[in-house]
This record gives C-alpha cells, sequence and structure tokens, in this order.
C-alpha cells in the first residue's frame, strides 16, 4: 500500500521553526485544488475505479507534520493521522451514502474507513451472539417443559398399570419427591428405641430375618395365601430415603432385598407397638391351656378368648424419683375448645372416654386416642353453667351441678338429660360441689351450715345428712364407699361411718386453719390434705385413726389456695394445684415425697390451672385451664390408659 512516509523527504534532526503565513487549527483538513495533487494517504491498496472518491484527497499542511514530536515512530504517524478521524467524524453524510451503496451492491467495499469495518464487524458479532444466546434459553424451556409432561405422563401410566419403566422402588409414592441422603426428614416422628445419637441402630433379633419366618411357617404348616415374585428381583435403598434409615442395621446398609425389606418393616412395626403379641397365631401356646377335643389351630384363638392372663400388662416396676419421663400429645378437646374455663375434666372407666364442662354450659365427650381425640358429643345446659361433672363409677350416668337448687343427671345409654331437685326438706341456694361414692350407690353434696347431704344415685332422692361443727369445704370417700372424710372451717378433719351416720373419728389437720381439698388413694391407705395456704399434708389413714397426728409429709411447693389433688391408680404420684397461680401444678413421688424437678417444664405452659384427672391405668394425664383447653400428657412408665 502506498504510505505518507515515501512522499515526504527526512527531515532534519533539528529543523529550523517554520512560520507558515496561515498555519491550520490542530485537527483541521485542507482540500487539495486539484484532484491529480499528490497528497500522503493511509487507505489499503483498493482500485481509484472502485472508489470514485478515491481522488478527494486531504493533505495536511507541512507545519502539522513538523509539530509532530521526531522521537514518534512511523506506525504511530501513520495510524493516528488525524486525516483519518477527521473523515470518520466529519464527513457523516458521505459516511451514510458509502454505506447505503455498499448495502445495495452486497458487498463489505465502499464502506472507506477500517475503524468503521472493525465497529460494524464488531455490532453484528455481538448481535450473532445475543441471538444464539436466546435460542439456547429457548431450547433449555422447551425443554424442560417437555421433560416434565413426559415425567407427568410416566406417573400417572405407572398409576394406573403399574411400573413400566423402573421397577417399583418401595418407601416412595407417586408424585413424592425423594429426599437427598444429607438431608433431614422433619416430617416423620422420632424412633425413640433408636437412641439420640445419629448413627445409633436400632437392634432386631435374629428370629425376625426372612429364613427364619420360612421356617416357623413349615413347621407349623401354615403356609402364605399369595407369593409376590416382584419382592425378589427388587431392592430398596434404605440410604436414599429419609424415613427408611431407621431400618438400617449397620451405618453402611444401602441396598436390601424387598424380602429383607418386609422383614425390617415388621421388626420396626413390633418395637413401635409391642402390645400385640396376643394377635400372633405362631406363638407358642401354654400346656395347660391345650384341649383334646380342639384342633391346633382353634386351641390357641379359644384359649385366649377364654383367659385374659396374657392380655393384661402388670406395672410392676417403681417408679423412681427425680425426672418424669413424659410427653405433650395434643389437646384433648383440640376439635372443640370451651368459650370458658374448664371446670371439671374426667376420664370413663373404659380409659378412652373422656368429659369436659365448664362455665360455658357445654358438656363435650371426647374419644382420647392422643392423635386426633375425635368429639363425640356436646350437650348444652342452658340454666347452669357446669361447676363440676363426674361419671358414676359404674360409668352408666353423668352428675352435672353449679350454683344452682338444683343438678343433672345425664344418662349415657339412653342419651337423656333430668333435672333434679331442689332437694325435699332443705333450702340449700347452691349445689356445686359434690363426690360420688366408688360403690356409685350416694352422691354426697356440700350443703350450707356444716351440712352434707347424701343423696341415692338410684332413686336421687335424700337420705340423710351429716353435720360438721365449722363450714364444709370438701369431701372425700374411703374404704370403697362405706366412710367418708371431710373438712372444713374449723381446720379438722372427720371420718364418717355411712352404715350409722355417725363422725368416728376427728382430728386437727396439723398446721391447718382452715381445710379446703381432700382426696384419698384407691387402696384408702393414704389421704392428703390442702389448705388456703398452699400446704399439702399427706398422711396414712391407719396412723391417723390410731392418733398419730404428724403427716408422712408436708409439701410446701404451693404459696396460694389448694384447688385440686388426686392420686393416680397406685398412689405413686400425687397431683396437686392451684387455680390463683400460674403453672400451679405439681407432680409429687410419693414413695421418696419429692417433687418432679422436669414438671411441666420450660417448653410447656400450664395456664392457669383449675381441675386434672389420671386415667384408669395412669397412661394419660389431663389438665383443663381458665383458657378453655385441656391439656393432654402422656406418661410413658405406665403402659396403659
Amino acid at each position: 500500500t502506498a504510505s505518507a512516509l515515501s512522499l515526504s523527504p527526512p527531515l532534519p534532526r533539528r529543523p529550523q521553526p517554520l512560520r507558515p503565513a496561515a498555519a491550520p487549527r490542530s485537527g483541521s483538513i485542507s482540500v487539495p485544488k486539484s484532484r491529480n495533487a499528490a497528497a500522503p494517504s493511509t487507505s489499503s491498496s483498493i482500485p481509484r475505479s472502485a472508489h470514485p472518491t478515491r481522488s478527494r484527497r486531504c493533505s495536511t499542511s507541512r507545519a502539522s507534520w513538523l509539530r509532530r514530536p521526531p522521537e514518534a515512530p512511523r506506525s504511530a504517524r501513520t495510524s493516528t493521522c488525524p486525516r483519518s478521524m477527521s473523515l470518520i467524524s466529519q464527513n457523516a453524510l458521505q459516511k451514510r451514502r458509502l454505506e447505503k451503496a455498499g448495502a445495495d451492491d452486497g458487498s463489505d467495499e465502499g464502506i472507506g474507513s477500517p475503524v468503521a469495518l472493525d465497529v460494524e464487524g464488531g455490532k453484528k458479532a455481538k448481535s450473532k451472539n445475543h441471538n444464539k444466546e436466546r435460542k439456547r434459553k429457548r431450547t433449555k424451556v422447551l425443554e424442560a417443559q417437555q421433560n416434565k409432561e413426559e415425567e407427568e405422563m410416566r406417573q400417572l401410566e405407572n398409576s394406573l398399570f403399574g411400573s413400566l419403566y423402573a421397577p417399583l422402588e418401595f418407601g416412595t409414592e407417586v408424585g413424592a419427591a425423594v429426599v437427598a441422603p444429607d438431608q433431614d426428614a422433619p416430617l416423620f416422628f422420632t424412633d425413640r428405641s433408636a437412641g439420640d445419637g445419629a448413627d445409633d441402630m436400632p437392634i432386631y433379633e435374629e428370629d425376625l430375618a426372612s429364613e427364619d419366618e420360612e421356617d416357623v411357617a413349615i413347621n407349623k404348616g401354615r403356609k402364605p395365601v399369595w407369593v409376590d415374585e416382584e419382592e425378589e428381583r427388587t431392592e430398596v435403598d434404605i440410604q436414599k430415603i429419609a424415613r427408611l434409615r431407621k431400618l438400617r442395621k449397620e451405618a453402611d446398609d444401602h441396598l436390601i432385598s424387598g424380602k429383607d425389606y418386609e422383614a425390617r418393616l415388621r421388626g420396626q412395626h413390633a418395637k413401635l407397638n409391642p402390645f400385640t403379641g396376643w394377635a400372633d397365631m405362631d406363638r407358642k401356646v401354654p400346656l395347660h391351656a391345650a384341649s383334646d377335643s380342639e384342633s391346633d389351630d382353634e386351641g390357641g384363638v379359644y384359649d385366649i378368648l377364654r383367659n385374659n392372663d396374657e392380655l393384661v400388662v402388670k406395672d410392676t416396676a417403681k417408679l423412681l424419683p427425680g425426672m418424669l419421663d413424659f410427653s405433650r400429645l395434643v389437646d384433648a378437646n383440640a376439635q372443640e375448645p370451651s368459650n370458658g374455663p374448664i371446670n371439671s375434666v374426667q376420664f370413663h372407666r373404659n380409659g378412652q372416654l373422656m368429659l369436659a364442662a365448664g362455665l360455658d354450659k357445654h358438656l363435650r365427650f371426647f374419644q382420647i386416642d392422643g392423635k386426633r381425640n375425635p368429639k363425640i358429643q356436646s350437650i348444652y345446659i342452658e340454666d347452669c353453667p357446669v361447676h363440676k361433672a363426674s361419671f358414676l363409677p359404674d360409668g352408666s350416668e353423668v352428675i352435672l351441678s353449679g350454683r344452682r337448687k338444683f343438678f343433672y343427671s345425664f344418662d349415657l345409654v339412653n342419651a337423656a338429660v333430668s333435672k333434679i331437685g331442689p332437694l325435699t326438706g332443705r333450702e340449700e341456694k347452691s349445689l356445686e360441689s359434690f363426690e360420688i361414692s366408688p360403690d356409685s350407690k350416694t352422691i354426697a353434696f356440700v350443703g350450707n351450715e356444716g351440712y352434707i347431704l347424701l343423696v341415692s344415685s338410684k332413686t336421687k332422692q335424700l337420705i340423710g345428712t351429716l353435720k360438721m361443727n365449722g363450714n364444709v369445704r370438701s369431701l372425700a370417700f374411703a374404704d370403697g364407699g362405706n366412710q367418708l372424710l371431710s373438712s372444713g372451717g374449723d381446720g379438722h378433719v372427720y371420718h364418717w361411718d355411712l352404715g350409722t351416720r355417725k363422725c368416728i373419728h376427728k382430728a386437727m389437720d396439723d398446721g391447718s386453719l382452715s381445710g379446703i381439698s381432700l382426696c384419698t388413694s384407691q387402696d384408702s391407705s393414704l389421704f392428703a390434705t390442702g389448705s388456703t395456704s398452699g400446704i399439702v399434708n399427706v398422711y396414712k389413714r391407719d396412723d391417723f385413726l390410731g392418733g398419730k397426728r404428724k403427716p408422712l409429709k408436708t409439701i410446701e411447693n404451693l404459696t396460694t389456695d389448694v384447688g385440686e389433688m388426686k392420686f393416680n391408680h397406685d398412689a405413686q404420684i400425687l397431683a396437686i394445684s392451684s387455680r390463683k397461680e400460674r403453672n400451679g401444678m405439681r407432680l409429687v413421688h410419693v414413695p421418696s415425697f419429692s417433687v418432679f424437678q422436669n414438671w411441666p417444664g420450660p417448653r410447656f405452659s400450664l395456664h392457669y390451672p383449675r381441675c386434672l384427672d389420671f386415667s384408669p391405668g395412669s397412661g394419660f394425664l389431663s389438665v383443663g385451664h381458665a383458657g378453655g383447653k385441656v391439656l393432654l400428657y402422656k406418661l410413658h412408665h405406665y403402659q396403659n390408659a
């Protein structure tokens, strides 16, 4: 290509300053008068015929060349020539015409500047890359949508026609996401038998293995009705699915066969539900229960129906002091909470039915299972806010009372409500407090002016009265309903013989000025008294009747009025509460007379407890509070409800 270096002679090392008459300004251009005048050129060697504007050259003056530093290299003078820059910046109209002409010709020629060529090439490359990126993103979206539709169709086909694409994977359902191995599964409960550590594995007995089960089935002569051949070919990944990790025998267990998976599931079920051994038809029948007149298969079933010795779980272990093993369950009245304070909760003798009543004039029945606790029935008592409700011990009726001259009886068998009272010969203003004898024969009401009203539970008629020196505050039956204990404002404890209607013993409650609460153990060997100062005294009844006035233990963990007290069925736990103190409830370990340290715990709030009750087997503990809820707890030491 032609260069400006060949047109200008070499300059001297120290040229004399030259002052032209009209020196052009920096950045200006001069157009020669003649088309044929020679001018320096930095353009490429493009034929003159291809560019009609080739003849229009710009030449810089000699002064502009002299002002350039002599040390600058020739390449710099060529690349930074102001002529080319001025052509790009000032001849915009000519540039547009050339670009339009080049576009019409379909060739890249005619775009007069190398800089313009580079700019256009960069724009085209960037636009091309942008289009490719958009096309790539659009393709990814379409592929993801297509894969999702294919997965939905595959799941639908699997649900309708079985697994067509892959073998069945146990432990996952259609549409269920598989949890990553390094993630936990918070939606599933914690296996208590697995220990506290993350690597603790449940221990399975060897007799739960599939080979042993087959041997037992062969020896017994009982064969399975149907065998799934798919189990032989199926493998289950118990490491991949979070809720199946509890089935591992070792930490590195990964894939197991379908038959081994079934055996481990059965072992886990037996570990979590240990009280269904009576349903095992392969269990060993005692020799004394065998019958010659019956077949081997039928003998075990009839033996179970005739004898219940093996069905009863006996709690022979002693409860240890210090820490109580318990857990909070779903509220007993979660399906229908009360609109007012709960004044009475009590379990039925079967341990599954529970009543709850309060100031909202409703009597509600719930089936207690610890999971849902469904409501069975609700009864509205229009003119009586319930202060106390209680089952008859035989489970046939419910007695309700309030601050009224009358009370109600609800027949559970006929579902009929009866209004009873006022009592003949008495002018009582309130029958809100009462106790029912363990033999279900007598109902004792607290009356006015120290009177105790005895009513027959069968006829609902007044059959007798007892008179104390002071006012009556609390009652408790003993000796199977043959004796009655009472306390009141004079601080004494009275023992009454209901056969003769006479007081057989009277003694001062140690340190008490006014007794407001009484309770006896189920075997009547112990009784407890509560006072307005929060002091609870526990006595041995035989020693108290023998003249010993000193209590076995004085419990001082409450500081306000003692409202409710109750022994559990084996008298190892004594529950005491106060209505005037928040979380005012304590559980006492009776053998050591120490309070359980972890009750109720920092995470649980009892609000203001107003009533409580143990289930017949002490497996459940219910607490009704002023907020209208009935809290339900499971005591793990006791197996039966």
